[in-house]
C-alpha cells in the first residue's frame, strides 16, 4: 500500500477517535504476534578485533553504511508492513496510535507547524512532554519540518527550563495541561515566540494556544523543505563532563548512524529481521537521549509496540505488566531491584520477558541472579543486555550482543560498528593497553557536531583527531569487552539522572553568606548518589544546613536536592589551578560518616 493511500485510510479513523479536549483515543484492538524462536549458540558473541594504530581499538562488528537518510524517514522506512498494528501506547490511559495513524499524524504536524504556525526551518522548538504518545508525532513533525528540537525535563523549576529555552532561543513549546503555567511562564522570556502546542487541549488564540489535535485535523498545507542529513535537529543539553548544561548539536546522520549501529544484526535478537511484533515495556524519559533514540526511536524503527507509562508508580507498571505482557523491558538498575524485590511483583507479572535493557549504569550479577530467583528462570532464558553512551555520542557506543558470555555480565559490552577507542592514562596522556584503566576516548559517525554556541566547550571535549572524551574512567579485556570503574568527570549520577555540581554550587553562591562552595556525589543505596554540599562561610557569618537546603529545592528539581547533607568547612580544597579537589571532600565525608556511625 502507498504512503498516500495509507494517509488517507488513516485520516478518517483518526478524526473518529480523538478528542479535540483531552486527545484521547479508543483504545486499540488487541494483536497477537507469532515469534519465531531459534535456537543459538554462545561461541559467537564474542568477537576481537586486531589493534591498530598503537592500541586503538576499532569495533569488532565492522562497519555501518552512513547514509543520506534523515532521522524521521530512517525511523519510519519500513512502516507499510506494519501500518495497521500500534506503535506507541500510553500505558496508563491506554491511548495508542497505529503506525498508519501515528505516520500520518507526523506529516499533518509539520505541514501544520510551518504552513500555520510559521515556523521556519532552524528554527528551535521546546518539549515539555512525558511519556505520551503524542510525544513520537510531535518531535517527529517538528523534524520533518526541518525545525531544530530541544527537549526539558517537566520537573524542572520555571527558572531551569527558561535559562535553557533561552539560551537555545526557543520560538515554539510543546506541552500538556499539567505543565501548561509553566510553559506560558517561560515563554515571556523568549524573543520571537510563536505559540504554545497544547497536547491534549483546545486552541486559544488569545493566548496564543494551538491544539495539537486542530492543528493535526485541519490539515493545513506547506512546502516542507528538503532537508540534509547533516542539518543538526536535535539540541539535548547535558553537562558533559564538567560545568554548567550545555546544548548538544545532533545531526540527522548522527542520530541515524547510532540507530544503524546498534541495528546490526549479528548483535540483535531475531538476527536483526524487523516486524516480529515484540512488546516494549519502557520507562526511561524520551526527553533524554537514551530513552529518545536508543529506546523510542529504535523499537519504531523495527515495528514494535512500545508501551510507556507518564509517570512511575507500582501500580501503574505492575498493571502493564499483566496487561500487555512484554517481551522487553528496558530499565535502569533502581527500577530492576524494584522488579526483584518488591511483595507486589509476583513471578507471573514476568512470565512474558524475555529481554532486560540496562541503562544509565551497569548491574551487577548478583542484582541479575535476584531477579532471575523472581522470575523463577535461568540466564539462558532470560536475555540481559548492558551498553554505555552519552549525550554526545547520539547516546550509544557499547553494547553487549544478544547472545554474550555469562562472565561478561558487568560488562557494558563492546564498541558499536564503525566506532573506534582508545584508554588513555591519566598521568601521562599515552594510550593504554588491556587490562589497564585511564580514561575512555571514542570516535565514530554518531559524535556531535559540538556544543551549541559553546566552541570552548567543544574543543575541551572533542580534540583535533576527532576523539571524544568522556571523563569515564574503563578498560577493557582481551575479548574488547569495556568496564567502566569510575568517573573522572564532575557529573552526579541520582537514579540515572546527571546532576551539574555547578549548577547546585551557583545557586548557593546566591546567598551573601557563602564565600565557597563544594558540591560532590556520595554513595547511596537507592539513589546511586546523591548531592552533598560543603560550603565555606564569610567571616562573622552564619547559616543553617537547612537555610541551604531549603534554597537548593526552592530553586531546583528534586532530584538535585541536597539530600547528602551540608557539611561547614573553613575552606574548600582547592588546587594550584583553582579547581576543587572534589576527592578529597568525599573522603573527608566518608570519614565524616565513619565516625558518626563509631560515636552512634
Amino acid at each position: 500500500m502507498s504512503h498516500i493511500k495509507i494517509i488517507r485510510n488513516c485520516c478518517s479513523r483518526l478524526y473518529k477517535n480523538i478528542s479535540p479536549y483531552t486527545g484521547s483515543l479508543r483504545k486499540p484492538k488487541t494483536y497477537s504476534f507469532a515469534l519465531n524462536s531459534r535456537c543459538f549458540t554462545r561461541n559467537f558473541a564474542t568477537r576481537t578485533a586486531p589493534d591498530v594504530d598503537n592500541n586503538v581499538l576499532n569495533s569488532p562488528w565492522g562497519e555501518i553504511k552512513v547514509g543520506d537518510e534523515t532521522l524521521t524517514e530512517y525511523v519510519f522506512s519500513d512502516y507499510e508492513l506494519w501500518a495497521n498494528k500500534p506503535s506507541v501506547t500510553c500505558g496508563t490511559s491506554g491511548r495508542s496510535y497505529e503506525y498508519g495513524m501515528l505516520r500520518m499524524m507526523v506529516e499533518h504536524c509539520a505541514m501544520a507547524l510551518v504552513g500555520h504556525m510559521r515556523l521556519s526551518p532552524g528554527d528551535r522548538i521546546g518539549l515539555i512532554l512525558p511519556n505520551i504518545p503524542e510525544f513520537a508525532a510531535l518531535i517527529h513533525g517538528a523534524m520533518r519540518a526541518g525545525l531544530v528540537v530541544t527537549f526539558a525535563n517537566p520537573l524542572y523549576t520555571a527558572e531551569e527550563v527558561r535559562k535553557q529555552f533561552t539560551d537555545c532561543d526557543v520560538k515554539a513549546i510543546g506541552t500538556i495541561e499539567m505543565f501548561m503555567p509553566l510553559a506560558q511562564e517561560v515563554s515571556k522570556s523568549l524573543k520571537d515566540y510563536k505559540g504554545t502546542i497544547w497536547v491534549g487541549g483546545e486552541d486559544d488564540k488569545t493566548n496564543g494556544i494551538f491544539g495539537l489535535s486542530s492543528l493535526i485535523k485541519a490539515n493545513h498545507k506547506a512546502d516542507l523543505p528538503k532537508l540534509n542529513s547533516e542539518d543538526v535537529c536535535l539540541i539535548p543539553y547535558s553537562s558533559g563532563t564538567t560545568g554548567m548544561p550545555k546544548g548538544v548539536m545532533l545531526t540527522h546522520k548522527n542520530l541515524v548512524s547510532n540507530l544503524k549501529q546498534v541495528q546490526y544484526p549479528k548483535i540483535m535478537k531475531y538476527n536483526g529481521e524487523k516486524g516480529h511484533g515484540d512488546v516494549i515495556l519502557t520507562v526511561p524519559p524520551f526527553f533524554h537521549i537514551y530513552g529518545f533514540n536508543a529506546v523510542l526511536n529504535y523499537n519504531l524503527t523495527l515495528g514494535y509496540h512500545v508501551v510507556s507509562i507518564p509517570k512511575f508508580t507500582p501500580e501503574e507498571y505492575i498493571k502493564c505488566l499483566v496487561e500487555y505482557k512484554p517481551t522487553t523491558v528496558f530499565v535502569v538498575p533502581s527500577l530492576l531491584a524494584f522488579l526483584s524485590t518488591h511483595p507486589l511483583v509476583k513471578k507471573e507479572h514476568l512470565e512474558s520477558i524475555e529481554t532486560i535493557v540496562v541503562g544509565a549504569a551497569p548491574i551487577t550479577d548478583s542484582m541479575l541472579e535476584k531477579f532471575l530467583l523472581k522470575c523463577e528462570k535461568t540466564k539462558d532464558e532470560i536475555k540481559l543486555l548492558q551498553g554505555y553512551g552519552m549525550t554526545e555520542s547520539s547516546p550509544v557506543t557499547l553494547m553487549t550482543p544478544y547472545i554474550y558470555p555469562f562472565n561478561k555480565v558487568g560488562s557494558v559490552g563492546q564498541l558499536v560498528p564503525s566506532t573506534q577507542a582508545r584508554v588513555i592514562s591519566l598521568t601521562t596522556g599515552d594510550t593504554l593497553g588491556s587490562h589497564k584503566s585511564g580514561e575512555l576516548c571514542l570516535r565514530g559517525p554518531q559524535v556531535m557536531k559540538g556544543y551549541w554556541k559553546n566552541e570552548k566547550a567543544t574543543l575541551e571535549t572533542i580534540d583535533s583527531d576527532g576523539w571524544l572524551h568522556t571523563g569515564d574512567v574503563a578498560y577493557y579485556d582481551d575479548d574488547h569487552y569495556f568496564y567502566i570503574v569510575d568517573r573522572t568527570k564532575e557529573l552526579i549520577k541520582v537514579k540515572g539522572n546527571q546532576v551539574s555540581p555547578t549548577e547546585i554550587e551557583s545557586v548557593i553562591m546566591e546567598l551573601p553568606e557563602v564565600a565557597d562552595v563544594a558540591v560532590v556525589g556520595m554513595p547511596d543505596a537507592l539513589a546511586g548518589e546523591v548531592p552533598k554540599a560543603f560550603v565555606a562561610l564569610k567571616p562573622n557569618n552564619k547559616l543553617t544546613e537547612k537555610q541551604i537546603y531549603d534554597l537548593v529545592a526552592q530553586k531546583l528539581t528534586r532530584y538535585k536536592h541536597l539530600e547528602g547533607g551540608v557539611a561547614f568547612l573553613e575552606t574548600i580544597p582547592r588546587n594550584a589551578a583553582g579547581k576543587i579537589m572534589r576527592n578529597e571532600l568525599k573522603v573527608l565525608a566518608s570519614h565524616l560518616i565513619t565516625s558518626i556511625g563509631c560515636l552512634q
